[in-house]
């Protein structure tokens, strides 16, 4: 989720003991793994979905750390691997698409303003955040690099997050935050498409 190396070091100082101590309770990264995904689903479906975003952000920033936590615990065990990487990818795509899902219900049930808009922005943020992450698997799978991109999955989960909890306490901006993620999402496939063209065909 985090790319940049100063930060993972900065939250590895209170990543690293979580993950010692679940290790040490006989919790497997792969259980992390389903349980995160799991966790965020629920939190979708009964408080998102529901219009609860206070509730709904303050859980979602909490849970979002073990995506960081499941990693750290193969690295501590040695079996970092590409089964977690694939399992890790794998479950981000249905924790990404939950959360969208459950906000694109609400307000399409829900008599709440820029309805349209928030249903609208986040069909497309939902359709270029999972095209985000095929770009890059499919590059890969030609050997071609894919990291370019303004809006990787820890930004657009940011964005997410702070609509959530600026709507929960004061007013709600969410269907705004589903317009620019939206735009921030399209903008970096279209990078990534950019930057592969390069490799696979202006260069050959």
């Amino acid at each position: 989720m985090l790319d940049n190396a100063n930060a993972r070091r900065s939250v590895a100082r209170f990543i690293d003991p979580v993950a010692s101590t679940l290790l040490r309770l006989k919790a497997t990264p792969d259980g992390i793994t389903w349980f995160g995904c799991g966790a965020t689903v629920i939190i979708s479906v009964v408080f998102l979905a529901q219009g609860n975003f206070l509730i709904g952000s303050i859980l979602f920033g909490a849970f979002s750390l073990i995506d960081l936590l499941d990693g750290t615990m193969a690295r501590m065990l040695g079996t970092s691997g590409a089964w977690g990487a694939f399992l890790d990818s794998t479950l981000d795509r249905i924790s990404d698409s939950a959360v969208i899902c459950a906000l694109i219900y609400f307000y399409v049930t829900a008599d709440a303003g820029n309805s349209q808009l928030a249903v609208v922005a986040g069909i497309v943020s939902l359709v270029m955040s999972l095209m985000t992450s095929y770009a890059r698997a499919k590059a890969e799978s030609l050997d071609a690099k894919c990291t370019v991109g303004i809006a990787e999955r820890a930004e657009r989960n940011l964005i997410i997050w702070i609509a959530l909890l600026i709507s929960g306490l004061f007013v709600d901006v969410v269907p705004y935050a589903l317009a620019l993620l939206a735009i921030v999402s399209t903008i970096t496939v279209v990078q990534r498409i950019i930057f592969v063209r390069k490799q696979l065909v202006l260069k050959v």
